[in-house]
């Protein structure tokens, strides 16, 4: 192990900013696994931020995590704006696909964006990050989040429903996409004044979709979105889950201060394709890996990652860390972390 000398907050942002840190930075996406750690109900971790936030400190410190994240669920938007959400004891919420917010797309021109400080299910990350901050202060970094254009709009209109529209009507899409990007602008500044140190995007529906469609309609708009964010002062994750390789050479046109790789996304060409200073993540597979090897196999395969994706590189799983990994399995990413 390496001697720490810097904060973990400071050795995030350091790698961000291309300068030396003592060791590779640390940040894998935990929720259900983190709920576990502490006994809470997932019902209860997704709905009341003081539930979320110490599971997180408890998780982050037992591992020495650089970071606390106030992702839960991508349902939070979406229910503000009045869709329909199936609750569960101990699952993530779920839009209700069939009873979609904007299944008739002319309710969009009727569509008001919420406030993220109403008392809905976004004021409630936002009181994560507030709470976050007072208990963390400049230790850790604080990671907020928001849906990307792609992902909040399959979330309003229904995903199955939102591929046809990117063929049958780009017009409606490029509407949609606008009122999402300022939704999103409003809660991730709301995010950002609590105390967030980082947003991070999920997009996962744009893997779904080829690079001519990409290009032409969802990375505008992922541009636009990740451009305000920056105008904010803030710095920008984006998480797209699945295989992104065909849209790899926009990803990194966008000007994210880190980029996740799920497991199926080739980093050595994630790196040839977006260029020597992109900050990459993860990119083991939370299962096969993470959660079914050992502590030498996650190990081994981390640093694999790790050489391949070069110096700019954040230790994680390439998605979010699944409920009953073994904690010896999620140490191995600490371990090579600390050594790194």
């Amino acid at each position: 192990m390496k001697e720490k000398t810097m904060t973990s907050r400071d050795r995030v942002l350091a790698c961000i900013e291309g300068k030396e840190t003592d060791c590779l930075p640390l940040m894998p996406i935990t929720m259900m696994f983190a709920a576990d750690r502490v006994g809470v109900k997932y019902y209860d971790y997704a709905t009341d931020y003081r539930e979320l936030v110490e599971a997180q400190l408890c998780t982050a410190d037992e591992f020495d995590f650089d970071f606390v994240s106030a992702i839960s669920d991508p349902t939070r938007e979406a229910a503000d704006c009045g869709a329909e959400i199936e609750y569960f004891e101990d699952q993530p919420p779920a839009i209700v696909e069939n009873r979609a917010r904007l299944s008739d797309k002319t309710e969009l021109a009727g569509l008001k964006i919420p406030d993220p400080l109403g008392g809905g299910r976004m004021h409630d990350r936002v009181k994560a990050a507030e709470l976050f901050k007072r208990r963390v202060g400049d230790d850790k970094l604080i990671e907020g989040w928001i849906e990307g254009p792609c992902a909040q709009a399959a979330d309003l209109r229904g995903i199955n429903t939102l591929m046809l529209d990117l063929v049958d009507d780009p017009t409606f899409v490029r509407d949609l996409f606008e009122f999402v990007v300022e939704m999103e602008l409003r809660f991730a500044r709301a995010q950002v004044d609590a105390g967030a140190d980082l947003i991070g995007m999920g997009d996962a529906a744009a893997s779904l979709i080829g690079p001519v469609y990409y290009e032409e309609l969802v990375w505008p708009y992922e541009k636009k979105l990740i451009d305000g964010l920056h105008e904010m002062g803030n710095r920008v994750r984006l998480h797209i889950c699945g295989h992104t390789k065909q849209i790899f050479e926009g990803i990194g046109r966008l000007g994210c201060d880190i980029v996740d790789l799920d497991w199926m996304a080739p980093i050595d060409e994630a790196r040839r394709k977006m260029g020597p200073d992109q900050v990459l993540l993860g990119n083991i597979d939370p299962v096969a890996v993470l959660h079914n090897g050992t502590p030498d196999s996650v190990y081994k395969t981390i640093a694999e990652c790790h050489r391949q994706a070069g110096s700019r590189y954040i230790v994680s799983a390439g998605c979010e860390v699944v409920r009953d990994t073994p904690e010896q399995n999620v140490q191995a990413l600490t371990d090579y972390a600390r050594s790194n």
